[in-house]
């Protein structure tokens, strides 16, 4: 009985872990595999959509069979030459299960755990809901639905990467975060 509840309880959304970056500031070090206090970041970031995703999916381009260890789907970027968290969306779009999918990237440990259904309560009727806090928009902390997977992948094909400028000419709903919570580990410093 429990278990069923918490089935029910999810959300008809994908999660989408973006774990594909090159981790250059970093040092080349693939993030998901980083230490951030008792845990890796990649597991941080499956504790954080777990409870309302019906699926999790994780976008990765290396360590691939320890990503798929984790018991998640792992998908790759259509190149191989990271490109940027608009490629793993894509990906994620192409492969979710859901028609909606909440993307978050992995080095973004402080993202509360009900993200997903604040994304969810703040999308009314748009297929798109982006995260902003004071400082702007954080344009891969996204729930969007499948249906704008053409838009985007003709961004791509056009050569375009930038998260924020794919969907600069939609009508797009805004969930604010603090900007505390939204705090990325893109070097070692920042793991402290």
């Amino acid at each position: 009985m429990c278990k069923q509840q918490s089935i029910s309880s999810s959300l008809p959304v994908t999660g989408l872990i973006l774990a594909g970056g090159a981790g250059r500031r970093m040092g080349g070090v693939d993030k998901g595999w980083v230490h951030w206090r008792d845990r890796t970041l990649i597991k941080q970031a499956i504790h954080i959509i777990q409870t309302d995703s019906t699926e999790i999916l994780i976008s990765a381009n290396r360590h691939l069979d320890q990503y798929r260890a984790l018991g998640h789907r792992v998908i790759t970027d259509a190149n191989n030459g990271f490109e940027g968290p608009l490629m793993g969306l894509s990906a994620g779009l192409a492969a979710a299960r859901e028609d909606w999918v909440a993307s978050i990237p992995v080095d973004s440990p402080l993202l509360p755990p009900d993200l997903l259904r604040q994304l969810w309560q703040a999308k009314m009727d748009k297929d798109l809901v982006v995260v902003h806090s004071d400082t702007g928009l954080h344009a891969v902390v996204i729930l969007c639905h499948r249906r704008l997977l053409p838009h985007l992948q003709h961004y791509l094909d056009q050569g375009g990467r930038k998260a924020q400028e794919w969907f600069q000419d939609m009508d797009y709903a805004t969930l604010h975060l603090d900007e505390v919570l939204l705090r990325n580990c893109n070097s070692p410093e920042d793991l402290l």
